[in-house]
Formats: structure tokens, C-alpha cells, sequence
């Protein structure tokens, strides 16, 4: 991002936040008060609790309070995209926004998830994802970012496992030019699993409080597979955990967490997000709760 001179509100302090249902568990506002703190911008990033039918009068008062911006989280990623002016040909070929800059009232939308993301897995579990086999579980918003940047990989093939497989069957015809997928149920991973490369759980099934749930038998699991979580609280899901244990190299959601926000703090500061402290933040926070 080029160094913007950063937009303020009339108070002369930014304001920013992450709305979702549920949302006490986010540590997005830790994560974004100490990149606001290192920069030097005043501002404050806050929590808002937001159920699917408040949604329209919410982005609404994004506007009328003067948010700068903020970021959109379970289970609005998708839905959201209907209330705002713009958005960006990126996250509409997504299908899915999950940072929405305020300029001036107008709102645009954006999706950092999938480079975030990618990013993040590459960086530190799969260097090369050309030609390997990926099991995605989900269909969802952040699904959608995760395989719509997995695609631009050239990967072999990603099969993309939902509890509703007409979900995924959608999804998968919608992108059947961008490379080989394949749809299947939760019931059908025994099928898939044991022959793919890298297992995706884009689902939010494990994450805190509900962390003894897990969305895969993980007997299916063959030592080696890369099995990676979106979930970043807890740090190791019972996945990560029991994948850890069958031999896989397992990937947790706290790198994906960091740059997904990094990139939205870029899109509403015009400054070089500060990615160690913002870092550090979300681990001293995790670490604190243990």
C-alpha cells in the first residue's frame, strides 16, 4: 500500500471494528489496538455483535458513526456483500468480503482471506502447492477466499467437503474453469481423504469455547498429509492436535489471522502494516488464556 496520508474521523481518531455472530471470542481487536499503537495512529478497533437480520441496519451505521472501516467475520461474509456500494473485482469473484472501507460513505468491499491465507501456508507449510491434492472442509465465505486463491496455485485437484454437498456442487460448477474440483459430503471424505496432499478446515467446528469438536475422523488422516486449520483460538485445535499425532505436519490459523488483518489495515491506513507486533499481540492473548 502507498503511504496515504490516514483518514480520521471528525474527532480526529479512528475508528474501525469486526462485526459477527458470535463474536466475544475475536482477538481482532487486540490484534488491530497494537498495530493502531505502533504506527502512531489514534484510533480505537471494536467488537460488534451482529445478527444475520441486523446486518442491513448495522453497514448502515458504519456510516452514520463514522467507522472508517471494518471487517467482517461468521456468518456474514457473503451476505454482507448485498448492503454496500462497491466491491472490489477481487473479492466479488470471491463471492465473499471480508474488509469494508469507508470513504467518505461510500463503502467498498474486499477479501483478504485467501491471500492471507496463502500466504500464510506457503510461508510456513507448503512451499509449493502445484499439483497437490487438497481437501477443503466448508463452502462458506471463508471457504471461498481460501479456494479461489488455492486455485491460482495450480493445484491438481481441490475437493471441496460440506455437510450440504449441493452447497459445494454449487460452488464447485461456479469455478469449473478456473481448475479441477470435485464436490463431496462430510460422509464421502473417506474417499478423499487418504489421498490428498493438504486438508483445509475452513469451518469454524473446534473453535473456542466448543474445542473438543472436531470436523474429521482423523483415522482417516496418512502420516505426512499437511492438515491446516483456519482456526487460530485455540492455537491447536483437537484436529491439529490429533493430526499432529497420526505423523501430519500441521498449520494453524494464526498466520493466515495476521495477514488477512495486515492487509485490511493497509486498505484503511495507507501504512505498511506492522505484522511482528500485530503478531506478538495475538499470541500474548492466546498465551494468557492458557
Amino acid at each position: 500500500m502507498s503511504n496515504l496520508a490516514v483518514p480520521v474521523s471528525s474527532s480526529g481518531s479512528m475508528l474501525l471494528g469486526v462485526m459477527g455472530d458470535p463474536i466475544a471470542h475475536s482477538k481482532s481487536p487486540v490484534m488491530h489496538q497494537a498495530a493502531l499503537r505502533q504506527t502512531g495512529i489514534p484510533g480505537d478497533y471494536v467488537r460488534l455483535h451482529i445478527t444475520a437480520d441486523q446486518l442491513g441496519e448495522a453497514i448502515l451505521s458504519i456510516r452514520t458513526l463514522g467507522f472508517r472501516g471494518v471487517n467482517v467475520t461468521v456468518p456474514h461474509k457473503v451476505k454482507v456483500m448485498a448492503f454496500l456500494d462497491e466491491i472490489d473485482p477481487a473479492a466479488a469473484a470471491v463471492g465473499a468480503v471480508n474488509t469494508i472501507v469507508n470513504n467518505n460513505g461510500r463503502l467498498t468491499g474486499y477479501n483478504t482471506d485467501g491471500i492471507g491465507y496463502i500466504r500464510s501456508l506457503k510461508e510456513e507449510a507448503v512451499p509449493e502447492l502445484s499439483g497437490k491434492t487438497v481437501v477443503v472442509l466448508g463452502a462458506g465465505g471463508a471457504a471461498r477466499g481460501v479456494i479461489h486463491a488455492l486455485l491460482t496455485e495450480g493445484p491438481r485437484t481441490v475437493i471441496v467437503a460440506n455437510r450440504t454437498k449441493e452447497t459445494a456442487s454449487k460452488l464447485c460448477e461456479e469455478w469449473q474453469k478456473l481448475g479441477s474440483l470435485e464436490a463431496c459430503s462430510l460422509e464421502e471424505l473417506s474417499e478423499w481423504v487418504p489421498q490428498a496432499d493438504v486438508v483445509i478446515n475452513t469451518t469454524s467446528v473446534g473453535m473456542s469455547p466448543r474445542i473438543e469438536e472436531s470436523p474429521l475422523d482423523t483415522s482417516l488422516l496418512p502420516g505426512g498429509t499437511v492438515v491446516s486449520d483456519l482456526i487460530y483460538n485455540p492455537l491447536k485445535t483437537r484436529l491439529l492436535r490429533e493430526a499432529e499425532l497420526r505423523g501430519c505436519r500441521i498449520h494453524s490459523g494464526l498466520g493466515m489471522f495476521v495477514y488477512q488483518g495486515a492487509y485490511a489495515f493497509e486498505y484503511w491506513t495507507g501504512q505498511p502494516a506492522p505484522i511482528p507486533a500485530m503478531r506478538n499481540a495475538v499470541l500474548e492473548q492466546l498465551d494468557g488464556q492458557e
